[in-house]
Parts: structure tokens; C-alpha cells; sequence
């Protein structure tokens, strides 16, 4: 095919590939594809779509002709595609030059892309639109060929050994130019600041024979990595972000919330707030996006950490060092940590508090731990004792404080309303606190609090965003700010830059989330108190199952009172692994934030693990009112997870009481019609009979059931005082209907009738014996009730 037809072909061919931008067309459905399941179609994908493929030498054939293909802004990330729609420039250099006047008859802003930028547009941005695909069979993400291929790319792009392969060239000797600028075909304004690309001082930006190979390295890196960023972490805005914080804004969002769910009524406030909605909230991220996102951000710590050490002679760095290398030692800060911090304020703000939240959690921790993808291999220990962190990460964790600090305090709060007796969840909280009490992290995190903390002297407030905004001009290859050698003044412009000048900094070691922490940590001594209960629980019941089981009697249906709990289902390695996470994860806590022995002991206090005298639980904490018990916040926390309970027993008539799964109902019925037939004839004879103090009105109150004997029980919380019903002595013959009687009558029936027993003389043997069972037990117990059994 002649280069006009491949140019013509090529668009409808990246839709085949990566689906349509509207999720209409699903193409190869890369997501989806793996080794596992289908080994042809996933080599065949992995071999065409490789950097040195053919789909990649088409592209790069294109390039050399510097065609242009059209990109429609309207599925560009939001805050992108807000700003550009109000002809704003964003200030990613990205899209500058490329915005594009909607043609007549057109729908909207386009833009102009040459091949490799439209190729990594689609796809990168098949990650999102791509949701709702068929599946037949589990797909584990790190093993599909989209995730193979975001890898290939990153490491060919961004290696961390030697330079990238220079593409594949049409003309021998040549060199594929870089995208030649083009002029503004919108007169845009900008909310950046436009500054001279470096890329500028090391080539021209037409073609040349003699380019310095460099340049290619240059803009397809940085192309790739704004691509990857932009599509997947651009979602949010900063200047949204910081509005956002405002309690204002806040409570707009509130009234803005129950208005949708009320449907009743409009307020002023719900349009103004409903365009800030529409672009802020709107975007959920998947799993597998979050997956996709971690791999990026290890790549690039691994990429960032190759930095060959600078030469000790400052004439010599600015001879020697490659754009390749200064574009490793900025690519963190300049192109990823502002978008990434609010991507993952977001994440930590609206992810539903499940399991699925580890995702979220490991690519937070893999930013936090950069050293761990450091070239240097840690010294050979006979004992593994935990790695310390190196002084020379101090700078790191200094310009990415609110990383450590805010996010941490932001998992505290989930971690506070999260299920901590989930093996799932103990094992989050385990892994935030094995990475915080790593030697030395802690000590660093605090004074980079402390440099943020030290007052100001000289620094003009407008200055904080202009040195560290990470985009600046939009591009690394932005003309170099003055080198800043205050350290207060770096950490101060990283947070002002990210919050605002209004932020009030919450210290991770100050007072407010030291009790946080204490809270937690008394959460964890309640799990570990619930889990082993769980456990006691489950080994009770299975030493219990008798024969009657498959009746599904149990003796806590027959008082009537509940004493299971929803996580009775767990299993015993399952719980064993809760508290092996918790014990590990309280410990490391103890480690970050000091706490003493004599703390844990007053919060295990606090958390009810102390058993009362008779080994029994105590109740829900609680407390007394005119009205009666009422339930604190922590009773409502004890009575969820379990730990703590009011014995819930049925207080009604006995004889009115619901049916239940191991009665007869039809027996139960016909006994209770009986009964009151007896009761309502014979009612004042056994009055009589039980009033009398012999042994005769003992054996009475004996088979009767005396409601005065009755023991005294703890009702509901709310309810102080309450009315009860007298009734007199009467005949409850209920017992009668339940199957375990009737299986027990039938047992020694057919026993007996070995013996040569029939049914009227077992009836008699069986009356005499209960006879005399009843005056033994008149004897030594007179409260005790077998009808209460």
C-alpha cells in the first residue's frame, strides 16, 4: 500500500485495536486477552503491537511524513476538556499547538495528533472507556496483554538501562523527525506559564540528518509518559481540588447530595454546584486502573533511581549530562505528583470501604517506598532485620510530605470504619503500619513536619505555587528554576502548591491523630478480643452437633435468645491470620507513634476485654438517662462487631410465642388449644394448689409455670421500667410438639418394645419415672422450670 493509503487506513485501524472512544466497539478487547485462555490470539496481539512491531513501524513511516490525524476533545479527560471548552490552554504542553477550530458542520473542538501521539491516545484511553466488556472467564489483570503491553512500553520508553532503541527508519541514515510545532489554530489563553522548551536547546525541531539521536529518546519519552498521565490520573483538577477543601463548599456539596436523593426540591445552590459535580465526582476508577496506575509509578521510581551519580565538577554536568538524564531526575515531581496526590485523595474519599481497596492501598504504599526500587541491593544479614531507610531519601519524603502525612491520616479514618475482624482488612491496616515503622521513616517524616512547621521569614506567598508546580510551562523540557537550597522553603511551597494558602496543617504526630491512632489501636484490641470470641464460639458449637442437628434444634432456639454473629462463618485459619495482622500491625504502631505499655493496658481496659465475674461478657457501654439505658457510639460500634451484646430473649406470653423450626405447627396448635381448655377449667384449683407451702404446692409450683419465679433479665436499653402481665399458674404442654421429644418418645418406645414392652406399659414406666424425677427435684431445686429448658 502507498503511504496515502496506509494515512487513510490508519485511524479505522486504531479503532480495531483498542475499540471505539464511545465503548461501542470493543476491538481486541486487550483487557480481557491472556496466555492463559487464548495463547494464539495473545502472542499474535503482543508480537503486532510490540515497540519494534509492525503497528509501531507504520506508525513511525507515518510520522516521517508528519501527517495528522483528529482526536475529539469531548473525550479527553474532564477538567482537560472543561478548560479547552472555555478556551483555556492547559498547561500541558501536550495539547498545545493541536487544538483545532470544530470545522463547519463539525461538533466540537478536535486535536491535531501526529501518528504516535493519536496511537498512544487510543491506547492509553482504551483503559477507561472500555468498561462494560464480555466476559466468559475470571481475567486477572496483571496477566492480561494490555498489562503486558503498558509494561513493554514503559521499558522501552523509559528504560532504566542504556538509552531507547532509536525507531526504525524508511530512509537508511535518517532519523524520524520530532512533531514539527504548529501554530495556534484557537487563540487560547493560557493558566500556565509558557516557557521555552529545553528540547528547543538540543535540536531544531525539523528534520535533520544529522539530529542528535537523543532527541528521539526526548519526545517519544516524554510524549508517552504526559499521554499515560493525562488519560489516567487527570481526572480531578488541583484548582477543583483546593475548592473542594473549603467547609463552604463542603456544605454545598451536602445540600447538593440530599437534594438528589430527596427529589423533592431544588435549591439555588444545586445548579451552581451541579457543573462542579458534573467533572469532579463523576469518574470512578476500576481495579484494574489502579493496577495499571501502580505499574507506572514503580517504573518510574525504578527509572527516576538509574540517575547515573552527578559528576563532582558542576562544568562538567552541564557538558555531559543527556536530556535523557535530566529527564530522570525531574519526571516524579514535574509530570506525577500533583495529579497523583489528587487521584488518590479522591480514591481515598469515595472508594467503597471493601477489599477491593488494597488496590488503592499498595499503589499509594509503592509511591511511598521509592528506595525499594533503588539499584542498590540492601547488605546480607544472617537475621532479616527490617531494611533502615537511607538518609538520602530525606529530600524525597520532604517534597512529597503530604504523600506520608494526609493520606495517612485519610486511611486512619477508613481504617476506623472498616470491619477489622476481616482478614482483608486487618491485613491492610498490617501493611500501612509495616511500611510507616520502617527505621528511620518515621524520624524523617517528622522533621520534614518540622521544616514545614518553621516560620516564615522571607518567602512572598505568590512565590510557593510558581517553584513547584510540577507542570509549570506543562513540560519537562521547561527552562530550569533557580535551585532552591531552603529545605523549609521546598517543603512549604509543596504544600501551599497542593492545598493553598489557606490549608491548616494537621501534623501527623500532633495530638489530633495521635488519638486517632489510639482509637484505632483500640479498635484492634476490640477485633482481636471478636475474633477471638469467633473462634471460642465456633469451637463450642462444633463440639455441640449431636444427632438432633439435623433437626436444626440448637440449644439457643429453645430459650429463644440469639447469641450467634454474622462472622461465625469465618474460618479458623482465617481468624488465626486476623490476629497474627493485628498483633503485628499494633506493634508497628506502638513503634511509629511511641506508645507505651501502659496505654495498651487502659485501652484494653476501655475495649471490654476484661471478663466480669462470672466469665461472662458485660454489656454494651451505655449510659443512664430519665429514660433509661441509652447507647453510647462506641455500645452502637461493640453491638455491630459483635463484642458485646444485651441477651435478646423472647419477654412475650411463652405460650404465644412464634412457632419455631423444630416445632410441629399443626402439634403446636392443637397442645396450645388444649392447654387453655385445661388452663380456663382448672384455673382456680391450681391456684390454690400452688399457694400452698407443703410439699404438695412445692411439687405444684414444680410443674406449673409461676411467672413470679421468673428471673430478672436486662430489657431493651431504651426501656427502664417496664409493664409486665401476671399470669397465673397453668399447664403448658407446647414441649410436646417439639421434634426432639417426639423423636426421644419414638427412641424408647422402640427400645422398649426389644423388651417385650407395650406402648400403655412403656406410657406408665415413662409416667413413673418422670414422677419421681419431679419430687427429687422438688426437693433441691424449687425455681428450677422445665418448661424454660
Amino acid at each position: 500500500l502507498s503511504l496515502q493509503e496506509l494515512h487513510g487506513i490508519f485511524p479505522w485501524l486504531v479503532e480495531s485495536i483498542f475499540g471505539s472512544l464511545d465503548g461501542i466497539i470493543v476491538g481486541w478487547n486487550l483487557r480481557c486477552l491472556q496466555g492463559r485462555t487464548n495463547p494464539t490470539e495473545y502472542s499474535v496481539a503482543l508480537d503486532f503491537l510490540d515497540p519494534s512491531g509492525p503497528m509501531m513501524k507504520l506508525v513511525y513511516k507515518l510520522q516521517a511524513e508528519e501527517y495528522r490525524y483528529d482526536f475529539p476533545v469531548s473525550y479527553l479527560p474532564g477538567p482537560v476538556k472543561a478548560s479547552l471548552q472555555e478556551q483555556v490552554l492547559p498547561e500541558c504542553s501536550l495539547y498545545h499547538n493541536k487544538v483545532q477550530f470544530p470545522s463547519s458542520g463539525g461538533s466540537g473542538f478536535s486535536l491535531a495528533l501526529n501518528p504516535f501521539e493519536y496511537y498512544m491516545f487510543y491506547f492509553a484511553i482504551s483503559l477507561i472507556t472500555q468498561k462494560n466488556l464480555p466476559v466468559t472467564h475470571h481475567v486477572s489483570p496483571s496477566n492480561s496483554a494490555y498489562f503486558i503491553l503498558v509494561d513493554t512500553y514503559l521499558k522501552c520508553f523509559l528504560p532504566t538501562e542504556g538509552s531507547v532503541l532509536p525507531p526504525p527508519s524508511s530512509n537508511p541514515g535518517g532519523a524520524i523527525p520530532s512533531p514539527t510545532p504548529r501554530s495556534p489554530a484557537v487563540p487560547f489563553t493560557s493558566y500556565g506559564m509558557h516557557h521555552t522548551s529545553l528540547l528547543k536547546r538540543h535540536i531544531a525541531h525539523q528534520p535533520s540528518v544529522n539530529a542528535d539521536p537523543a532527541s528521539q529518546e526526548i519526545w517519544r519519552s516524554e510524549t508517552l509518559l504526559q499521554i499515560f498521565v493525562e488519560m489516567w490520573l487527570h481526572h480531578y483538577s488541583l484548582e477543583m481540588y483546593q475548592k473542594m477543601q473549603s467547609p463552604h463548599v463542603k456544605l454545598e456539596v451536602l445540600h447538593y447530595r440530599l437534594s438528589i436523593s430527596s427529589k423533592h426540591h431544588g435549591s439555588p445552590a444545586q445548579s451552581s454546584y451541579q457543573a462542579l459535580h458534573a467533572y469532579q465526582e463523576s469518574f470512578k476508577p476500576t481495579e484494574e486502573h489502579v493496577l495499571v496506575v501502580r505499574l507506572l509509578v514503580k517504573h518510574l521510581h525504578a527509572f527516576s533511581n538509574s540517575l547515573k551519580p552527578e559528576p563532582l565538577s558542576p562544568s562538567a554536568h552541564s557538558h555531559t549530562a543527556s536530556p535523557l538524564e535530566e529527564f530522570k531526575r525531574v519526571v516524579i515531581p514535574r509530570f506525577v505528583q500533583e495529579k497523583l496526590y489528587i487521584f488518590l485523595q479522591h480514591c481515598f474519599g469515595h472508594w467503597p470501604l471493601d477489599a477491593s481497596f488494597r488496590a488503592v492501598l499498595e499503589m499509594w504504599l509503592s509511591y511511598l517506598q521509592p528506595w525499594r526500587y533503588a539499584p542498590e541491593k540492601p547488605p546480607q544479614s544472617a537475621e532479616p532485620l527490617p531494611r533502615s531507610v537511607s538518609e538520602k531519601w530525606a529530600a524525597f519524603i520532604q517534597e512529597n510530605l503530604l504523600m506520608y502525612t494526609k493520606l495517612f491520616v485519610g486511611f486512619l479514618n477508613r481504617a476506623l470504619r472498616t470491619d477489622l475482624v476481616s482478614p482483608k482488612n486487618a491485613l491492610m491496616v498490617f501493611r500501612v503500619a509495616k511500611v510507616f515503622a520502617q527505621p528511620n521513616l518515621a524520624e524523617m517524616i517528622l522533621k520534614g513536619e518540622q521544616l514545614f512547621l518553621e516560620p516564615e521569614l522571607v518567602i512572598p506567598h505568590r512565590q510557593h505555587r510558581l517553584f513547584m508546580s510540577p507542570t509549570l510551562g506543562g513540560s519537562f523540557l521547561s527552562s530550569w528554576p533557580p535551585t532552591i537550597t531552603d529545605a523549609s522553603f521546598k517543603v512549604k511551597s509543596h504544600v501551599y502548591s497542593l492545598e493553598g494558602q489557606d490549608f491548616q496543617y494537621k501534623q501527623m504526630f500532633g495530638t489530633e491523630v495521635r488519638n486517632l491512632v489510639l482509637k484505632l489501636a483500640q479498635l484492634i484490641c476490640q477485633a482481636q478480643q471478636t475474633a477471638k470470641s469467633i473462634s471460642d464460639h465456633s469451637a463450642e458449637t462444633m463440639a455441640s452437633h449431636s444427632f438432633f442437628s439435623w433437626f436444626r434444634f440448637t440449644p439457643s432456639e429453645m430459650n429463644g435468645s440469639y447469641t450467634g454473629n454474622d462472622l461465625d462463618e469465618t474460618g479458623q485459619d482465617s481468624i488465626k491470620k486476623t490476629d497474627e495482622y493485628l498483633e503485628k500491625a499494633l506493634e508497628y504502631l506502638c513503634q511509629i507513634f511511641k506508645l507505651n505499655e501502659a496505654q495498651l493496658t487502659q485501652m484494653m481496659m476501655k475495649c471490654g476485654t476484661v471478663q466480669d465475674e462470672n466469665g461472662k461478657k458485660q454489656l454494651p457501654d451505655c449510659i443512664e438517662s430519665e429514660d433509661g439505658l441509652i447507647l453510647t457510639p462506641l455500645g452502637r460500634y461493640q453491638i455491630i462487631n459483635g463484642l458485646r451484646r444485651f441477651e435478646v430473649q423472647y419477654q412475650g406470653d411463652t405460650e404465644l410465642q412464634p412457632i419455631r423450626s423444630y416445632e410441629n405447627a399443626t402439634l403446636v396448635r392443637l397442645l396450645f388449644r388444649l392447654s387453655s381448655v385445661l388452663n380456663e377449667r382448672f384455673a382456680d384449683q391450681m391456684e390454690v394448689l400452688c399457694a400452698r407451702e407443703d410439699f404438695v404446692g412445692r411439687l405444684c409450683r414444680y410443674h406449673l409455670t409461676d411467672p413470679h419465679l421468673m428471673q430478672k433479665i436486662r430489657y431493651s436499653p431504651m426501656v427502664k421500667d417496664r409493664a409486665s402481665q401476671k399470669w397465673g399458674p397453668r399447664i403448658s404442654l407446647r414441649f410436646l410438639a417439639s421434634y426432639r421429644t417426639l423423636i426421644s418418645l419414638l427412641m424408647i418406645y422402640f427400645i422398649a418394645s426389644w423388651f417385650y414392652i407395650g406402648p400403655v406399659g412403656c406410657t406408665f414406666i415413662i409416667l413413673i419415672g418422670y414422677v419421681l424425677y419431679a419430687v427429687i427435684m422438688t426437693f433441691f431445686f424449687e425455681g428450677w422450670k422445665p418448661h424454660e429448658r
